[in-house]
């Protein structure tokens, strides 16, 4: 691992550890086993960290639902697994979500987002538009609009369940059956399956 890695992986423990506001650049040099200002060659703040720890996330995303929607032989099982990857994920790793989306607020590294999620935009992108040309939905706007709205859809209920509410399975089932009803809906999707 090279110290630039060092360095994110002491930050994301720091702040797992101690949270946002009250981790220091010294605890993370500390815990990352470099000097301090080897942490200033590759980021000038900790908040700066924030748009790497988001690009992992999102790669974690991507490889997850990229491994489990191809398992799937149909379009409404492929989305239905993309929904419950992204509620899995979300669960899974809810502290650090919860960290980027405060380290992000709290920085002018918010505008970043839509270039750190444009491969997951892609994949949907190009998901969306093959079940489009097979005929199984009919997009009702452009793709590459949609796979933003629907990505948008996922994460907030993925989110509300488990960064907010009480995280329940319970709810966690309705809530993806409430999600995949509405984005069959949406997309004008023949015979949804029933899960």
């Amino acid at each position: 691992m090279d110290k630039k890695q060092k360095i994110i992986a002491a930050a994301l423990e720091e702040f797992q550890a101690n949270g946002v506001e009250k981790t220091k650049v010294s605890d993370i040099v500390k815990r990352a086993g470099v000097a301090q200002g080897t942490f200033y060659l590759y980021f000038p703040s900790k908040l700066a960290l924030m748009p790497e720890l988001a690009r992992i996330m999102v790669g974690k995303t991507l490889e997850r639902i990229e491994q489990d929607v191809t398992k799937k032989e149909d379009f409404h099982s492929k989305l239905h697994q993309l929904i419950e990857s992204t509620f899995s994920l979300t669960k899974e790793y809810r502290g650090i979500f919860a960290i980027i989306y405060t380290g992000l607020a709290a920085s002018d590294y918010l505008q970043q987002w839509e270039l750190i999620y444009e491969p997951y935009y892609e994949w949907m992108t190009a998901f969306l538009e093959q079940a489009d040309k097979q005929g199984t939905i009919r997009l009702p706007l452009p793709a590459t609009r949609f796979a933003k709205l629907a990505i948008g859809l996922i994460e907030s209920a993925a989110e509300q369940t488990y960064l907010y509410d009480s995280g329940s399975q319970q709810e966690a089932c309705k809530t993806i059956a409430d999600t995949y009803a509405f984005l069959t809906r949406a997309l004008c999707a023949d015979k949804p399956a029933s899960f």
